[in-house]
């Protein structure tokens, strides 16, 4: 019998469907990652945003189109926003929701609309499946911070973690070469009294590089900075969520930040890795925003100087606080964006220039024509000619579209 897990949406979607991934192969199914002919799929929706929402439902008719008379099972945010809505979808026969994902092994045979609001404890699953050199340990789930503008919380539930022992013993033993530390919100990570700078010691000796995802501005502090640099090989690469360089706006955001204490936290940051990547996202077109707060987001990304910002329009959840604000115009939301764009595009050049001529680490992640590509430690896309099958010492020559080209066997110390 042959299954396909396919997912939309974030690396915390990516880690649990590693996970369902293993527990299907334990129980002797062949599985792909990829939409091809099989007898069993298990969707894994997003609903961050109304166009992932749709890409979600889409996925269904895509499915349908390779295995026509398929069994179809939806899971995630998607499925937990609107369950009667895919159950009704043709061959959708259980729909199980964002959280306890681990239960879908148990499940493979019941239909119908299975949702679970269990959201007091950590729902322990399998070790993922890591398909590439990168591997994803999630050590958390849900959300308590609420912003207006998100839907996440509603649907994935209160924060909850998993223990430091627990969370340590996936990343020390990931057959990896590197691995992301990642989460709904890897912030709020709490075992008793233990927090991230704690977990991060715990896996201070680990074989593989060591990278966090994304990150809340207020957990950067000295002692998780410390814990950081105690690392034999930690990744200097921060996401540190922004979403708008306004007071103003981040106020309507229910954001718990100014600008000016976003500011201080990178200063922090590049005290202690000053070639450190710090990578955000923009939401451009917020209800409330203005062009004079548009303009102040527009001076602050470029006072920080992000390596890279992941920016998008705003999107309208519907029972969030932000969905009872009117909207902006549609061309006010793509052309503010397409601003946003270029000075991302303008800040990702000037950062990635510097290491021009640098010794950098690649690891590397896959073959693409001629090239092997992946990441650097600061998060810079490596284009290397040929196979490179582990990670390598490598020197950058030249800016490429979005990376830089770089050649193997550098001598001299790793920069970043």
């Amino acid at each position: 019998m042959k299954a396909v897990v396919f997912t939309l949406g974030c690396k915390v979607n990516d880690c649990e469907s590693g996970s369902l991934i293993r527990g299907l192969q334990e129980r002797g199914w062949e599985v792909s990652d990829e939409l091809v002919p099989a007898d069993l799929y298990i969707l894994n929706t997003c609903a961050v945003t109304g166009e992932a929402e749709k890409k979600s439902r889409q996925a269904i008719a895509r499915v349908r189109a390779v295995a026509p008379k398929a069994r179809i099972i939806v899971c995630g945010c998607a499925a937990e926003r609107t369950p009667e809505l895919f159950l009704k979808k043709q061959n959708v026969r259980l729909v199980t929701g964002a959280r306890q994902k681990s239960k879908i092994l148990a499940l493979l045979d019941e239909e119908g609309v299975r949702l679970d609001e269990e959201d007091r404890r950590y729902d322990e699953m399998l070790p993922p499946v890591s398909l590439k050199t990168r591997a994803f340990v999630k050590i958390q789930d849900g959300c308590n911070n609420f912003c207006s503008y998100c839907i996440i919380p509603y649907l994935r539930g209160r924060s909850r973690s998993r223990t430091v022992e627990s969370a340590a013993e996936e990343i020390l033993s990931a057959p990896a070469e590197e691995v992301v530390i990642t989460g709904i919100d890897v912030s709020s990570f709490r075992d008793g009294e233990k927090d991230l700078a704690d977990l991060l010691l715990a896996v201070k000796d680990a074989p593989c590089r060591i990278r966090l995802g994304s990150l809340e501005v207020n957990v950067v502090t000295p002692r998780l900075l410390d814990a950081a640099k105690s690392v034999r090989d930690f990744a200097p690469h921060f996401h540190l969520s922004l979403q708008s360089g306004s007071d103003g706006v981040l106020k309507k955001m229910n954001r718990h930040y100014t600008a000016e204490e976003y500011l201080q936290k990178v200063q922090l940051i590049r005290s202690y890795f000053p070639d450190a990547a710090v990578t955000t996202d923009v939401i451009t077109g917020f209800p409330t925003e203005t062009e004079e707060q548009f303009a102040e987001t527009c001076a602050f990304v470029r006072k920080v100087g992000f390596s890279q910002i992941h920016c998008f329009s705003y999107s309208r959840r519907t029972g969030t606080n932000a969905a009872k604000l009117a909207e902006l115009p549609a061309e006010t939301k793509k052309r503010r964006l397409h601003e946003m764009l270029a000075i991302a595009g303008q800040l990702r050049k000037e950062y990635e220039t510097k290491f021009l001529g640098k010794v950098l680490e690649l690891v590397p992640e896959e073959k693409k024509g001629e090239y092997t590509t992946g990441y650097s430690q600061n998060y810079i896309r490596l284009y290397v000619r040929g196979e490179v099958l582990k990670k390598a010492r490598v020197v950058a020559v030249e800016v490429m579209e979005d990376g830089l080209l770089a050649v193997q066997e550098a001598k001299g110390e790793t920069n970043g």
